[in-house]
């Protein structure tokens, strides 16, 4: 057993002003006289907390050494110091055995972050020196003190809209404003403060609740050479916001800017979902940084393999947080709570989610405990949950994640909307299961219908123009020789690979990009939209833009303009499917509760004759409302145009109204729908067709959202 490292030259000053503190709370905490401190380290011979007069410092302005008796309470090391104010720069040096073998990788010689610290000053990081062995107190992040109490939230609280309610948006809040389109000034693009400035705009598309892809602190230094960390999924904190998110880049101002934004998306009746990554951190394997929980207890925080000195890899990452070991589990529920009670989210999203049901030897279980302690929760009881249920180890848990609070990403959704769209054989029943909320998936488990998050596109792949422009990734930009990425894509570029000014490709390409917005925005489910699908942002076909800081992935705000009649196609279909509905014994039903309570009448071309054959692209259904209207659907993933035969209304005399053909580019209100008069439709090639009775004696009418 050997130690490594060294405190530095600095003169160590003890017991100045200092009191034995407490175990809890862990992190930071005022006392009103000072600051006590709390960390968590279950084999560590010695703590130093290092303390910097602020974050430009290069070296400490002092170090104090933890009394082994007096500072320590258990596995806790704790003491108060008196005199230290809000804004206060810090971080620990944690001595013990560097011993990899069983699991120990001490390194006294590294300024490490408080895995419980609520901000995190970055200006002097430097990933490359915190890999190495070495000192690191000039080029460590640090940890910053700051007052969680001083914030008006006037009145705010989360808004706890039913997810039956929910059309979700999935949006990098860096990427949304960055592009100079924003037309925001220079100090706001990219941050949480622009945000706000384009709440308008979500609010005229019609989302209910932005799904922010990660905003806790992470490694922007954690990719190729060449390119920053984009996407976030490197977390260095889970309390933290991420400061390059802020417009004052302060520390202390991350969290007012972060609630600031909560608030004015709550005031627009939009909810704040985080996309949430209690996974792996940015310390990699082996021979990545340390740059906290590696150094604090290696053992502890990370599932290792059987020879304790290397990391299981179940997140493609190099690292797995070890989750349901109970100080890790204690983290994450911590950290949920945490951005629940102090920041007012309303839900969370969680990657690689089949992660957390490993135990600690990274064997899947079943009830998983950290999974039963966020579902059992007070704290969390009102909150959206939503997992990624699957893992870079091949655990796969679509339709059997958890207990009913947990929603799930559906992928067998967006796998099978792709396939139909692009003319696959025997997709037709698979089809038929993803309209009606995947029963094939979660019936027997008695799940609600908003169960199934339905999407086709997300951050991780391509957009949706993408999907219909390109038959193969093109990830050449990214340094790896276009190995990463998915290779499956279930795209297809309709005829020419990437752009084009062929008239008859664009418009086809834009026909299965309205296909895919109707079949996600109708069927029984909560939809997500990939930000910028609605103007066709395009990455170039680049289906893995982690690395991407630049307009490959920002929003181009120029698209609103010059797609604007696909914008207006969306928006449209949201109003149709959550303000405007049908009102009977008193009751307004939205387009998703009438899909639920219907009863379906399934067709292929004929009537009441589905063909769910391998040779089959083609699907229609007649959904009946008691007391209500009726509903036809026909959809034609065929290459060629097809005549759908059309039933007779339920009431004697009644009419059929199109609402959609996704053929042309238009969409109308219920307002001014056209009279649809005959036996038989025809669907054009690769287009759907929606009918409905329509007039106000069946109880249609524009609907008023209903204030949150």
């Amino acid at each position: 057993m050997h130690h490594r490292g060294k405190i530095g030259e600095e003169k160590i000053v003890m017991e100045q002003n200092t009191r034995p503190g407490q175990a809890f709370p862990q992190g930071p905490t005022l006392t009103g006289t000072g600051i006590n401190f709390s960390l968590f380290s279950a084999h560590a011979r010695a703590v130093h907390l290092v303390l910097f007069e602020n974050a430009d410092a290069l070296t400490p302005s002092r170090t104090i050494t933890l009394d082994p008796i007096h500072n320590h309470t258990g596995h806790y090391w704790h003491i108060e110091v008196d005199g230290l104010v809000p804004g206060q720069v810090y971080g620990y040096r944690v001595d013990g055995p560097f011993q990899p073998d069983r699991g120990y990788r001490f390194d006294s010689d590294k300024v490490l972050l408080d895995p419980y610290a609520k901000a995190i000053s970055t200006a002097q990081y430097d990933r490359k020196a915190c890999s190495a062995h070495g000192d690191t107190q000039s080029c460590s992040m640090r940890s910053v003190v700051v007052d969680l109490h001083r914030y008006d939230w006037e009145g705010d609280r989360p808004l706890r809209r039913p997810f039956r309610e929910t059309v979700l948006y999935e949006l990098h809040v860096g990427g949304f404003t960055r592009h100079p389109s924003s037309g925001l000034v220079k100090e706001q693009r990219g941050t949480f403060a622009g945000l706000i400035e384009k709440i308008p705009y979500l609010v005229e598309l019609g989302i209910t609740a932005v799904e922010l892809m990660p905003i806790f602190q992470f490694d922007v230094q954690d990719a190729p050479t060449g390119l920053e960390n984009y996407w976030g999924y490197s977390p260095v904190s889970f309390f933290a916001p991420h400061l390059g998110y802020t417009a004052a880049h302060d520390p202390q101002q991350s969290l007012t800017e972060f609630r600031d934004m909560v608030k004015a998306l709550h005031r627009a009746g939009i909810e704040v979902i985080l996309d949430v990554v209690y996974n792996h951190t940015a310390e990699g394997g082996a021979d990545g940084p340390t740059l906290c929980w590696k150094g604090i207890d290696n053992s502890m925080y990370y599932t290792l393999s059987p020879d304790r000195q290397r990391y299981a890899d179940f997140t493609g990452t190099g690292n797995t947080l070890n989750a349901n070991q109970s100080v890790v589990r204690r983290m994450i529920l911590d950290s949920l709570r945490y951005w629940v009670s102090e920041m007012h989210v309303d839900g969370f999203r969680f990657d690689l989610a089949s992660v957390l049901s490993r135990d600690e030897s990274g064997a899947p279980v079943s009830n998983a405990p950290i999974l039963w302690d966020i579902d059992s929760d007070p704290i969390l009881a009102g909150t959206k949950l939503m997992a990624e249920a699957w893992d870079a180890g091949g655990l796969y848990q679509v339709g059997s994640f958890s207990r009913d609070h947990w929603k799930e990403w559906n992928g067998r959704f967006r796998d099978d909307v792709r396939s139909f769209l692009k003319s696959d054989r025997g997709v037709v029943y698979n089809l038929q299961q993803r309209l009606l909320g995947s029963p094939d998936l979660y019936s027997e488990r008695f799940h609600p219908p908003e169960q199934s998050i339905n999407f086709v596109t997300c951050h991780d792949g391509f957009t949706l123009n993408d999907l219909v422009s390109y038959d193969e990734k093109h990830n050449e930009g990214n340094g790896e020789h276009n190995q990463d990425g998915a290779s499956f894509n279930l795209s297809w570029n309709c005829g020419v690979e990437g752009p084009t000014t062929d008239a008859a490709i664009e418009a086809l390409r834009a026909r299965q990009v309205r296909n895919a917005f109707v079949l996600t925005l109708i069927s029984i489910g909560t939809p997500m939209l990939l930000m910028g699908d609605e103007v066709r942002r395009t990455q170039h076909g680049n289906n893995n833009a982690y690395g991407q800081n630049n307009e490959i992935s920002w929003f181009d705000w120029r698209l609103c303009d010059e797609q604007s009649e696909l914008r207006h196609f969306v928006s449209t279909l949201i109003k149709m499917r959550t303000h405007f509905g049908f009102t009977f014994r008193g009751h307004h039903l939205s387009l998703r509760e009438l899909l639920d309570q219907a009863h379906i009448e399934w067709h292929g071309v004929k009537l009441y004759s589905p063909d769910l054959s391998e040779n089959s692209h083609s699907l229609a259904a007649t959904i009946y409302v008691a007391n209500g209207p009726t509903f036809h659907l026909m959809m034609n993933a065929y290459w060629e145009e097809l005549h759908f035969a059309v039933p007779p209304t339920p009431d004697q005399g009644g009419r059929w109204f199109q609402v959609l053909d996704t053929f042309h580019s238009s969409i109308e209100s219920p307002e001014t729908f056209q009279e649809f008069m005959g036996e038989t439709y025809t669907v054009q090639s690769r287009s759907i067709a929606l009918l409905a009775t329509h007039g106000e004696e069946n109880g249609w009418h524009r609907v008023t959202p209903k204030p949150v």
